[in-house]
């Protein structure tokens, strides 16, 4: 094959770059194997909060950079029981847009994160209760054990409006869908889970301001 020519993304006659904070709802479960029963109509149901850098040098095409907090966890339909997991995650993401005052925006990247605290409520069963005060391996505590994977990795992927006024910065929302690639607890032959990763499913609304 043979390649005519090859045109560049236009650059802007002025780059623009944002910062900014935005905070909202988010609602997650747990993809375990073997399977922890869990309901799509009870996820667990938490907030996050974070700082935006976002830089755009070329037409519809940027870059966004975040350093956020997320609470995670799942609820257990038949039992009581809910776990929380407190992440801080930083995401990687290609910010395509399109309009000029107002736009419509789609976000896309890499996120890393780490879980640095781990919450419970409910009753955890006897059984599973007494192996896990001895310190026993996941293989026999199950998803009642303490983290053991506190980093993870994966996916963002979010669409949303935005307004920027003249003088007053810029208003946006944003519905954003994160899939976790890490496990949470041991997957190795020897334990318990195949894997054990978080999805969640967030509303946010950012305030930003324009510095350039």
């Amino acid at each position: 094959m043979c390649c005519i020519a090859c045109l560049a993304q236009p650059k802007l006659q002025k780059e623009e770059m944002y910062v900014g904070a935005h905070a909202g709802a988010i609602a997650s479960m747990y993809r375990f194997s073997p399977v922890v029963t869990q309901s799509w109509k009870q996820p667990f149901l938490g907030w996050n909060a974070g700082l935006i850098y976002r830089y755009a040098g070329h037409k519809v095409c940027g870059m966004q950079v975040e350093i956020n907090y997320m609470q995670r966890g799942w609820h257990e339909t038949q039992t009581d029981y809910t776990r929380q997991l407190d992440y801080i995650e930083v995401p990687f993401l290609m910010h395509l847009y399109f309009g000029k005052k107002a736009r419509g925006f789609f976000n896309l990247g890499p996120q890393i994160g780490y879980c640095f605290r781990s919450t419970e409520k409910g009753t955890v069963p006897d059984t599973y209760q007494t192996i896990r005060n001895t310190g026993a391996r996941s293989k026999t505590a199950h998803q009642y054990a303490p983290v053991e994977k506190p980093f993870d990795w994966g996916i963002a992927a979010g669409i949303g409006f935005y307004y920027r006024s003249k003088y007053a910065g810029v208003y946006q929302l944003e519905a954003r869908f994160n899939w976790s690639f890490g496990n949470t607890f041991d997957d190795s032959k020897m334990d318990y889970f195949d894997y054990s990763n978080p999805m969640s499913l967030s509303l946010n609304f950012a305030y930003m301001w324009q510095v350039k």
